[in-house]
């Protein structure tokens, strides 16, 4: 099975996941913020990615360091499950639309990281209250370092694209599903390649 486990421990953030890309979609990540969660699980179910753990950090300051540190440790997961890539289709591509809302992300797990992110969003933060208490505003200046983090730490080149949309809601989240689409096509075995790095250098990210 392909997986992993990254634990992170910092002064401002506490994160470990567990990943397996080769799961049914489940999502079983102890998170305090209730957006960043939907978020999370959304990722998980369209891209049939099994995750686990838990998130802690200092939500008294504000959700970046949580969110881009989440961002980090999954995709270090990412890296550490696919290991040398063999055998992987390696690139991507998605375009989901969500009601008013038209996304599309392309990946390509090719050993080197850029981010590209026209979200296009207002920076202006969700409110709402969970009904058991926990913080589900969300920071939306923080949907970019969340992809930030996570294509630095995966070696990934990774575009982000809203098309059209006004909702941010349907936005944020129209991408984090393209996203999994697009990253479930890329790390998926190709049985024709017989296991061989998608490289025409023979092996990823030299």
């Amino acid at each position: 099975m392909r997986t992993a486990t990254i634990e992170r421990n910092t002064s401002e953030t506490q994160i470990k996941l567990t990943l397996n890309l080769d799961g049914t979609g489940k999502c079983d990540v102890k998170n305090p913020i209730g957006f960043f969660d939907h978020m999370l699980r959304s990722f998980c179910k369209h891209g049939m990615f099994d995750l686990t753990g838990e998130l802690k950090g200092d939500l008294h300051v504000d959700q970046h360091h949580l969110i881009e540190d989440t961002g980090i440790v999954l995709g270090l997961c990412f890296a550490k499950a696919l290991g040398d890539c063999a055998g992987i289709n390696r690139s991507g591509f998605f375009i989901y639309p969500m009601d008013e809302a038209l996304l599309q992300a392309s990946v390509d797990f090719g050993g080197r990281s850029f981010l590209v992110c026209n979200a296009n969003l207002t920076n202006i933060p969700l409110v709402s209250i969970s009904p058991d208490g926990t913080e589900a505003s969300f920071q939306t200046d923080c949907f970019e370092d969340f992809w930030q983090g996570f294509t630095a730490n995966a070696k990934c080149n990774l575009h982000l694209d809203t098309i059209r949309g006004r909702s941010d809601h349907h936005k944020m989240e129209g991408l984090f599903k393209a996203a999994s689409r697009a990253i479930r096509s890329a790390v998926e075995i190709d049985p024709r390649r017989n296991g061989e790095v998608p490289s025409t250098k023979g092996s990823i990210g030299s």
